[in-house]
């Protein structure tokens, strides 16, 4: 029973950030932590992230924005790096405390600034790489701080996924490694994968399709409130372990 909410989590998921556009990572970490423990929820989101933004590259493949992605995605592996070899030097209390604070001061700066977005210059988008780089590293999600920097540059919504998506696989690709040769990820999730793999692109293929059909400020909104409620778990879950 167990397995399956799991995988259900991860198809809402997977198809509520692929519609509202800030990564199913920000969405799924969190309900993952319901079932497992911080660092296997951390590989097994990664895992379900690759699959995912595979997904969303071949579904948005009109174009990506190159300059972009090297921009942005050069400091963000090298942040990346950083924040994975982190992990292990804090507790999983104090990281689910961690994701809390993120997610909470995410939601509320979000919802009172719905559409928040930084500057598009260079600079920012260093500052933005490695910020959201280091995130993903050491709490799992990147996503959401990488969207506020990327809208800056007004790319149409097609290349603005798949730009999103292709810097989001290279974070990935970097920090997976890390977390399996620190023994993150036990064996016995391993069937976990080729399932989650399936999930992954159906929920992507399933959240293109109604991508359009859905009002988009009224739907962020309500996500939002879902992040912030979880978000309020996690910050009183830490604070009674201090």
């Amino acid at each position: 029973m167990i397995e399956i909410l799991f995988f259900l989590s991860a198809f809402l998921a997977g198809v509520l950030g692929t519609i509202a556009g800030f990564g199913s990572s920000t969405i799924f970490l969190p309900l993952a932590l319901f079932f497992v423990d911080f660092k296997t929820a951390l590989t097994l989101v990664a895992c379900f992230h690759v699959f995912g933004n595979l997904s969303r590259m071949t579904l948005f493949r009109q174009g990506m924005d190159r300059k972009l992605i090297l921009l942005f995605g050069i400091p963000s592996v090298i942040l990346t790096i950083v924040g994975a070899f982190l992990v292990n030097s804090i507790t999983q209390s104090l990281l689910k405390f961690i994701l809390g604070l993120f997610l909470f001061a995410f939601s509320i700066l979000s919802m009172v600034k719905l559409g928040f977005k930084a500057r598009p210059s260079n600079s920012n988008v260093i500052i933005g790489g490695s910020m959201s780089g280091f995130l993903a590293g050491l709490i799992g999600t990147g996503g959401a701080l990488r969207g506020a920097f990327l809208t800056a540059f007004s790319l149409p919504k097609e290349v603005y996924i798949a730009t999103s998506a292709a810097i989001a696989l290279v974070v990935d690709i970097t920090r997976i490694p890390i977390y399996l040769t620190s023994g993150f990820l036990e064996q016995q999730w391993y069937w976990y994968l080729p399932i989650m793999a399936v999930i992954a692109v159906l929920s992507s293929y399933i959240g293109k399709k109604i991508v359009d059909k859905i009002p988009q400020q009224s739907f962020k909104k309500g996500v939002l409130l879902m992040i912030l409620g979880i978000s309020i778990k996690f910050l009183y879950d830490g604070l009674s372990t201090f």
